[in-house]
């Protein structure tokens, strides 16, 4: 006698299959689409991805200790953990602009930072403060620090901004300034080594920059120039010494 159900197994054990091939490349799916956010924090349990080393890029003026310190990294610290937190309590040091936490597998921490960098000395009453480009003080001891930079006579944070301008665009230049002040209300003498330039405070580092061609034409015919002024609109004038 034949069994009238014996037909439809085939059919139950085709489906079935089907459903369960359908159910795993939904849990394929589901596990590709959340390995970004669980991916990490499985293996950050992992010993071989523990942080061994921290390697700084970037740091002009900063001693890489001081910012391996700010991390505060533990014997568990692994290099698949959230990097925002590294990048905050680095970000929070004065000197730092921003700081990017990468990493380099298996065991390496890469941190790149953009520094506020020194424009410039102001005196105080301990010596001498050094600011950055906002008229802010650093945490630069220029004692100990090896620094080359033009004197203000007080936070004047539009000069700071030039002088930073000055040190971005026209490096050499930004160099051989000893010391820029105010004279007036509206005019700035700036000291180099061998020649004194006046301009109009609101002068740029494009419109600075144009004594460069007209001292190089000068020490070709061998004339020594005293002061270069730039108060008037597109001219350099040269008085000789």
């Amino acid at each position: 006698m034949t069994d009238p159900a014996a037909p439809a197994a085939p059919r139950e054990r085709s489906r079935a299959a089907r459903i369960a091939r359908a159910v795993a490349a939904t849990l394929l799916v589901l596990a590709i689409v959340t390995l970004p956010w669980t991916g990490p924090r499985l293996l950050a349990k992992l010993a071989f991805f523990r942080v061994r080393k921290v390697e700084i890029r970037g740091a002009v003026y900063l001693p890489p200790a001081d910012l391996i310190a700010r991390l505060r990294l533990d014997s568990t610290a692994s290099v698949w953990d959230d990097p925002e937190p590294l990048e905050r309590r680095i970000e929070r040091h004065p000197q730092v602009r921003d700081a990017h936490v990468g990493r380099k597998l298996p065991g390496t921490l890469v941190v790149d930072v953009r520094e506020n960098l020194p424009v410039a000395l102001v005196p105080n009453a301990r010596g001498f403060a050094v600011i950055d480009e906002r008229g802010q003080p650093l945490p630069i001891d220029p004692a100990t620090t090896k620094l080359d930079l033009p004197i203000l006579a007080s936070r004047d944070t539009a000069i700071a901004r030039l002088l930073a301008e000055l040190r971005a665009r026209y490096p050499a230049l930004f160099a051989r300034v000893s010391e820029i002040r105010r004279e007036g209300r509206n005019e700035l003498l700036v000291r180099l080594p061998d020649v004194r330039v006046r301009a109009l405070a609101d002068v740029t580092a494009d419109r600075l920059a144009e004594i460069t061609p007209v001292e190089d034409d000068l020490a070709r015919r061998h004339l020594a120039v005293a002061e270069l002024d730039l108060r008037y609109r597109d001219q350099v004038i040269a008085r000789l010494q």
